[in-house]
């Protein structure tokens, strides 16, 4: 959601931060600001309501020179998006930028001002810059006066505090959302996400639940919640940005689309040997665990909870082991029962997501055997966080609806099925199956781009449309799903998504001759039920478009329009299903003229409530 970036150093960083900023554009935002010092401690601030371009266009300008700086992009809670209420907040000497919510800014606010404050904003993040200037009267270094401050906010937040009479510092918090320190030569950066600063430094330091740091060009020190002075380790990322260039693409969703094959090859190098899937990354320890596993509960939130429900097929048909799956913002708010040998498994592109990192430090505390992130980010919390991780691979994903971190979620959640089934000592001949099938997929996905005209054609009869629905069955039922919320959210239709044999009870009554009817027809033991359900739909004169892999098994006419898939092995057939609806919802969007990278109200990562 909201971004931050901050820098301590010699040199001017004015175009560092507002780099930074466009690297975490795909974050979703409304406003962005910056405030720099100079040598001789003036301070400059600008803000601008809308894109970082118009940040940007200002600041050239005003030919900003600052060696310490804050900034930030912001995603409205408290208040309308307007340049008063964007960030950074300043309070005299203090400027503060945030993310998340202070949810006890309204009595500190009132306190506030019976001190005589005056609030320009409707932010609660103006509530922090004035808190830390009050008690900033009571004496004490910036970091003791920070530290003083924390207890009495209550809330999700990370933040960053820059006082205008120190030249060389800033004092970073976190306390539910995600910051980074990022280590250069005799000058070092903080950030919310370590894309933003990958174009200055490859070494980073995440910050834990509860730590302040005091961040000036020579060093770094790490406080603890206890005020304890501590260490964290130095991660070297490896990761290469490419996200900035859309390449031959109109779209980052599009450009993502079209990556499906190489970062499922990605996904699966030095994972598939000699006919036999291998995960031994995670370690003899995870070996141990993975072969009691006699139950798994899998969390995540919107696609990452569609990524689990197709999982939950594979894992009950193939291995025999029970599998529950929930929404991260259901499970951490409701008692549950941990069954025996449960194994946790938690599902996050950007592995930062509020809810589901609430959900996992929850079931720390129940009794699982031990948790397991799939995720698509190195050294995020989820992943820091968790017994043992899984990476995706998927390169950095900007567009806000997620396209390859879904389908190599499912990549990697089929390889672990063959994996715990060899641990458990189940025959290897589904094994080998599997493999074969992975080891073909970025082929198949390749072969659905064939049909990417046809789709588009297609697409030109949801323009006019304000609802539609998809039906499918077994394991394509989640896919149907993915694909309903994969059209609302980038072209703002109105999509349901149902089993198709649920349409007796109730669904059945939304037909009519003018909501279009998406159906996923795979050759599979369901079939015969499926069309079954095709004609109830018919009979009551439905517009329906199928999705199939064998052409003579429905007949195109007026109210039908058939997309036939090349052959697809069933078992990874909710993998390549999802591609052709991906391509579908691209085009509805593109139609309709939505902002299809940044659909509105919606953010990339969600790292609040």
């Amino acid at each position: 959601m909201c971004g931050i970036v901050g820098a301590v150093a010699q040199r001017n960083i004015a175009k560092i931060l507002i780099e930074g900023l466009r690297r975490l554009e795909y974050r979703g935002y409304d406003s962005a600001g910056l405030v720099v010092l100079d040598a001789d401690g003036q301070m400059t601030c600008l803000r601008e309501v809308g894109k970082v371009k118009a940040l940007s266009d200002a600041a050239e300008k005003k030919i900003l020179q600052g060696q310490t700086g804050i900034a930030h992009t912001r995603w409205a809670t408290h208040g309308e998006p307007s340049k008063v209420n964007a960030h950074p907040q300043i309070s005299q000497n203090i400027c503060v930028v945030h993310n998340g919510i202070i949810e006890n800014y309204h009595p500190l606010r009132e306190l506030l001002i019976r001190q005589g404050y005056l609030f320009a904003s409707e932010t609660d993040t103006e509530v922090i810059a004035h808190l830390v200037h009050s008690e900033q009267q009571q004496g004490g270094s910036l970091l003791q006066v920070v530290q003083r401050v924390i207890p009495h906010l209550m809330g999700s937040y990370g933040a960053v505090i820059m006082d205008s009479h120190d030249l060389n510092l800033l004092i970073a918090v976190r306390s539910g959302s995600p910051m980074v320190i990022g280590l250069g030569e005799n000058e070092n950066f903080v950030a919310s996400d370590q894309l933003a600063l990958l174009p200055v430094t490859r070494r980073f330091i995440f910050l834990e639940e509860g730590d302040i740091a005091q961040i000036r060009r020579s060093d770094v020190e790490i406080f603890n919640q206890k005020g304890e002075k501590i260490q964290r380790p130095i991660w070297v990322s490896e990761s290469k940005y490419d996200a900035g260039d859309k390449g031959i693409y109109r779209h980052y969703m599009q450009k993502e689309i079209y990556e499906q094959p190489m970062v499922i090859k990605n996904t699966l190098q030095g994972r598939l040997l000699h006919g036999r899937i291998d995960l031994s990354e995670l370690g003899t320890r995870a070996k141990g665990i993975l072969a009691q596993v006699e139950h798994i509960q899998i969390i995540g939130c919107g696609t990452s909870y569609h990524s689990g429900l197709v999982a939950r097929y594979w894992f009950e048909s193939l291995a025999g082991i029970a599998c529950d799956v929930e929404i991260a913002s259901e499970f951490r708010y409701r008692r549950s029962v941990v069954r025996s040998n449960s194994l946790l498994i938690s599902l996050s592109q950007s592995g930062e997501t509020a809810d589901t990192l609430a959900a996992l430090r929850l079931s720390q505390s129940l009794g699982y055997l031990g948790s397991l992130a799939i995720c698509n980010v190195e050294g995020s919390s989820l992943v820091r966080e968790s017994d043992f991780a899984l990476m995706t691979k998927a390169g950095t994903e900007i567009g806000v609806a997620s396209t390859k971190a879904f389908t190599t979620q499912l990549t990697v959640l089929l390889m672990l099925l063959a994996y715990i089934r060899r641990l458990k000592n189940q025959p290897e001949a589904l094994e080998h199956q599997i493999v074969k099938a992975l080891q073909i997929l970025p082929a198949r996905i390749e072969q659905i781009f064939s049909l990417t005209k046809d789709i588009e054609t297609l697409a030109g009869d949801f323009s006019d449309k304000n609802h539609a629905l998809y039906l499918g069955r077994g394991d394509l039922y989640p896919i149907s799903m993915e694909g309903a919320l994969k059209l609302k959210e980038i072209s703002y239709i109105h999509a349901e998504a149902h089993a198709a044999g649920e349409l007796k009870h109730g669904p059945l009554a939304l037909i009519d001759s003018e909501i279009p009817i998406v159906i996923l027809g795979p050759s599979n033991g369901l079939l015969e039920k499926l069309k079954s359900n095709i004609e109830e739909v018919r009979a009551r004169g439905g517009r329906l478009y199928v999705f199939c892999d064998k052409q003579g098994e429905f007949v195109a006419n007026q109210r039908m329009k058939l997309i036939v898939l090349p052959k697809i092995e069933e078992i990874i057939a909710p993998i390549v299903y999802s591609v052709p609806l991906q391509i579908l919802s691209y085009y509805v969007a593109l139609i309709k003229g939505r902002n299809i990278d940044q659909p509105r109200n919606l953010a990339k990562s969600v790292t609040v409530e």
